[in-house]
């Protein structure tokens, strides 16, 4: 593409950056009962931006961050399904938002990882990243996104119909 390789490694960590905080917009809004389209445009195509071009550093084999940009592309294209095919009453929003914050874990997990390879104090206490400290972040933040996760998907749902509560007589 005509970057050097530091070039394209900025142009890809702000656009995992971008992904990140836009995400966060989008979960943001899951959760609070308001959208932001925009937003949430920019979140899936900067997320899906930032697997695409993880792709393109130089590598010789299969790597743990490619099967994490395999896996977060199939999660974006069925966010992508949610929230554009036609789908019954109910499942398009819960497909949406499940697949998004899914995404969006990834692209934190990531950082996560990135984190603790290249800032000198995380790789200090965690230079193999099997160490507790890595293994404790890693663990809380999949909590959070689990949680937040079924909050999300079950504001998605919406409320139960009242029909659905009463018991048949």
């Amino acid at each position: 593409m005509g970057f050097n390789l530091e070039t394209f490694t900025a142009f890809h960590v702000v656009l995992s950056l971008i992904g990140i905080a836009s995400g966060l917009v989008f979960t943001f809004g899951w959760l609070s009962g308001r959208r932001f389209p925009r937003t949430t445009t920019v979140f899936l195509i900067t997320t899906a931006a930032t697997s695409v071009t993880g792709f393109l550093f130089p590598a010789h084999k299969l790597l743990p961050s490619h099967i994490v940009g395999i896996i977060s592309l199939a999660v974006i294209a069925g966010a992508v399904i949610g929230r554009r095919l036609p789908l019954p009453a109910g499942a398009a929003p819960l497909l949406f938002v499940s697949n998004g914050m899914v995404a969006l874990y990834l692209n934190v997990f990531v950082l996560i990882v990135q984190s603790f390879q290249k800032v000198p104090a995380l790789k200090t206490l965690a230079p193999t990243q099997t160490e507790a400290p890595f293994v404790a972040v890693q663990a809380v933040v999949f909590v959070v996104f689990a949680a937040l996760t079924v909050v999300a998907a079950l504001k998605a749902r919406g409320p139960i119909p009242r029909a659905a509560l009463t018991p048949d007589r």
